[in-house]
């Protein structure tokens, strides 16, 4: 098991420009991940939860053996870039112009940090989707992550989509573009209202995406994101995230009042409200 879980993690990490970013990235020293590069040991459950986290895929799928986590991973496609990104640079394969980067990180910097974004979902409809978006600063931009904590119909336990994309502060809206990091099979935009308070707590706009279903059906909602107070523990943060009822105590019924889809006599577009 320690050899299959040495070589399904040395094709891991084939996918990223050198083992030292991987370690960087991870936090683990060098002599350590050797270690499990190795064969020699094994993490233990804290670390191994971390290195699957990372790679974006399961405890029990990293331990398969090596013939069968081959085509695992390889039928997941990744973008061309994704093999050669750097993605603790600011806009990694999203190929931003510098001038709109450098444009758009003014102001940013007040949004930076945890927020729990919910919007009613693409794919479960009647159901709140919570996801957690971390938002920071890297050489002058706004870069984030946005993590979906799902779970399957025949499998209760969770796995996540992880989103990498940039922020942009143009003209009083927040601009967020993001794509699916492990797959590649999905790109969506966010457009928020900035906050004119002293203190961000909530953002409101609207999000364009796929269901995640066989129907990829283009999607557009409603969407509130609500920050969270510092210092956040991410892991304990995105334990909270999932799929929600309408009318579930953990949510409060004003977020759930700004999310509804509803389109007024009035109104000839699909609009944001405040």
């Amino acid at each position: 098991m320690h050899d299959d879980f040495a070589a399904n993690l040395r094709l891991l990490c084939s996918y990223y420009r050198s083992i030292a970013e991987v370690c960087r990235r991870l936090d683990i020293n060098r002599p350590q991940f050797n270690r499990y590069l190795s064969g020699r040991y094994r993490p233990s459950d804290s670390i191994m939860r971390r290195i699957c986290d990372f790679f974006g895929v399961e405890v029990h799928e990293i331990l398969l053996p090596h013939d069968d986590f081959m085509p695992l991973i390889r039928q997941r496609p990744r973008p061309a870039e994704e093999s050669v990104e750097e993605p603790d640079e600011p806009h990694g394969s999203l190929s931003l112009p510098d001038a709109l980067l450098s444009q758009g990180s003014r102001g940013m910097s007040r949004y930076v940090g945890c927020y729990y974004e919910h919007y009613l979902s693409m794919s479960q409809p009647g159901k709140v989707l919570r996801t957690l978006v971390c938002l920071e600063s890297r050489e002058g931009s706004t870069i984030y992550q946005r993590t979906e904590r799902m779970t399957s119909a025949t499998d209760q336990r969770p796995y996540h989509n992880r989103y990498r994309g940039a922020a942009l502060f143009l003209t009083d809206r927040i601009f967020m573009v993001d794509y699916e990091s492990l797959n590649g099979h999905e790109v969506t935009q966010t457009i928020l209202f900035p906050s004119f308070r002293s203190h961000v707590s909530r953002l409101t706009g609207l999000k364009l995406g796929v269901a995640d279903s066989s129907e990829r059906m283009p999607c557009c909602v409603r969407v509130v994101y609500e920050r969270l107070s510092e210092p956040v523990n991410p892991r304990r943060a995105l334990a909270r995230c999932g799929l929600f009822e309408l009318d579930d105590p953990e949510l409060d019924p004003s977020l759930v009042a700004a999310i509804r889809n509803d389109v007024g006599a009035d109104e000839w577009h699909f609009r944001a409200r405040f």
